[in-house]
């Protein structure tokens, strides 16, 4: 089945007032229902719209639409286009988030830094649809609005789905052991240090007692020394 072409029911209009094709191979061509086309040609449906010339648009020929006319049974093709445009790129950027829900994205932003403080401030931004600085204003309770904020889940708020919000943690996920394996193996100490720094440790704690006696044994002794001294 072929595509339809372009603005089906202004072609339809036009292939109704300036041919001799029946109902159904126009419906067939504009990918409309036949009564729809007979309405059109009654004049009940599609008033004001002005008819558009499939030739000059470059979809149908008139040697094609002259077949047509002479064999009911034919089935109108559509011309392969001269120009060729190109696919538009779907642009990357932050969520497009309603205007609706707008004002709760702060709300978001807050319950996944404390729900998921592993997420990356990239992730977050693709997930709700803001901005670094925000996020940044939030997690430092700069955000103009800090007061009144409320951690509430995203999305609850409709601001993105679990299915995304699940992927986001995964990936975060699966980078954040090797984050902290390299950050263990730069700050763990080799056994012999820490078990050196306990013995000094527990020496230390067992020559303190020993010391608090010695000086407790110097003044009784100099108060026994006074003493005698008073009576002689």
């Amino acid at each position: 089945m072929s595509n339809a072409p372009l603005m089906p029911k202004a072609t339809a209009i036009w292939l109704v007032d300036n041919t001799a094709l029946s109902f159904e191979q126009i419906a067939d061509f504009c990918k409309l229902h036949a009564l729809e086309v007979k309405a059109i040609a009654d004049g009940d449906a599609a008033q004001g719209i002005k008819g558009l010339d499939p030739i000059l648009t470059g979809q149908l020929t008139r040697e094609e639409i002259e077949k047509a006319e002479h064999d009911r049974d034919y089935r109108l093709q559509l011309a392969n286009p001269k120009v060729r445009l190109p696919q538009p790129k779907s642009k990357k950027g932050p969520r497009y988030t309603p205007v609706s829900r707008r004002q709760d994205r702060p709300n978001a932003i807050l319950w996944l830094l404390r729900n998921h403080a592993e997420l990356k401030d990239s992730q977050i931004m693709r997930l709700v649809g803001t901005t670094k600085s925000t996020i940044q204003a939030i997690r430092d309770r700069t955000h103009w609005n800090v007061a009144n904020l409320a951690p509430m889940d995203p999305v609850t708020l409709g601001l993105c789905s679990q299915i995304d919000l699940d992927l986001e943690v995964q990936r975060a996920a699966k980078e954040k052991p090797i984050e902290d394996e390299a950050h263990a193996g730069a700050t763990l100490l080799p056994a012999a240090e820490t078990t050196a720094a306990r013995k000094e440790a527990e020496i230390e704690s067992e020559k303190k007692p020993s010391d608090e006696l010695n000086v407790e044994a110097v003044f009784a002794k100099l108060k026994q020394l006074g003493g005698k001294g008073e009576q002689s």
